[in-house]
């Protein structure tokens, strides 16, 4: 049951700041849920999806290039990837242009568990987006962009 937005600009900044907490939440624990078949975690499903991404252009990412990108300390790509690793969706092969470069890269069987994450992704997203309309949809997904694609302050 949807609410009136206040017209007072700091409470609706507020509860706007209030909705998308609870709306990321949700998205969470729904992803947490449509992963736990795959046997992964929200944290090694993006690492796979960013190694993915990387692999559509033709390119290995670097570990430091992760750490960036997932805006998490190298160590915790390292964890990431180790446990990826040992269940065969990743390995690490040595940059050709510099030695001390490792690069990760999917293996097969990670091609086929990120074929079977994006699934399990869309059946969640499905989950939460399913009282909108295509056209709702549309616009959220713009006004989301507009707020994600804005630089941070002080960055």
């Amino acid at each position: 049951m949807s609410r009136p937005v206040s017209s007072e600009p700091a409470e609706s900044s507020d509860r706007l700041a209030e909705q998308l907490l609870r709306l990321t939440r949700r998205l969470h624990h729904a992803q947490k849920a449509a992963f736990r078949p795959l046997g992964l975690t929200p944290a090694q499903s993006r690492l796979l999806r960013t190694v993915g991404a990387h692999g559509r252009h033709g390119e290995a990412p670097r570990m430091a290039d992760l750490a960036r990108q997932l805006e998490v300390v190298p160590r915790a790509v390292t964890t990431l990837v180790d446990a990826l690793e040992e269940r065969g969706a990743v390995r690490r092969a040595q940059d050709p242009d510099n030695r001390r470069v490792v690069l990760i890269e999917l293996t097969d069987e990670g091609h086929a568990i990120l074929g079977r994450l994006r699934q399990a992704r869309q059946s969640a997203a499905e989950g939460i987006l399913e009282g909108l309309t295509q056209e709702q949809r549309v616009q959220l997904g713009g006004l989301l962009s507009t707020l994600v694609d804005e630089p941070e302050n002080g960055s």
